[in-house]
C-alpha cells in the first residue's frame, strides 16, 4: 500500500513539475502569451505583463502566511498544475510540441 501511495505522488509531482514548466514556458517563449499580448496591442502587453508582477507581489508577500499554517488551497494549485501537466504532455505526445 505505501509503495502504491509513493508511485502516485510520484506521478502527481511529476504532472505538477511538468505543468509549471509547461506554463513558464508558454509565457515566455518566442511564439508565447506574452508576446502574443504584444502583438494585439502594447496596452494588452503592459497589462499582462503587470498582472503576472503583481500576482508575483502577493505570492511573495503570503509566503510567511503559508510558511506558518498550512494553506488550504496548497492543493488545488497542486492538482490545477498537475492537470495542467497532462494537458501539456497529451499535447506533446499528440503533436509533437507544445
Amino acid at each position: 500500500m505505501k509503495a502504491a501511495q509513493t508511485g502516485m505522488g510520484a506521478v502527481v509531482l511529476l504532472l505538477m513539475v511538468t505543468g509549471v514548466a509547461g506554463t513558464a514556458y508558454k509565457i515566455v517563449a518566442p511564439d508565447g502569451w506574452l508576446v502574443d499580448a504584444f502583438h494585439r496591442s502594447a496596452a494588452a502587453g503592459l497589462a499582462l505583463t503587470g498582472t503576472i508582477g503583481l500576482v508575483g507581489l502577493c505570492a511573495w508577500i503570503s509566503r510567511s502566511a503559508a510558511l506558518r499554517r498550512r494553506n488550504a488551497h496548497a492543493s488545488l494549485f497542486v492538482y490545477s498544475f498537475a492537470a495542467a501537466g497532462l494537458m501539456y504532455l497529451a499535447q506533446y505526445w499528440m503533436h509533437g510540441s507544445l
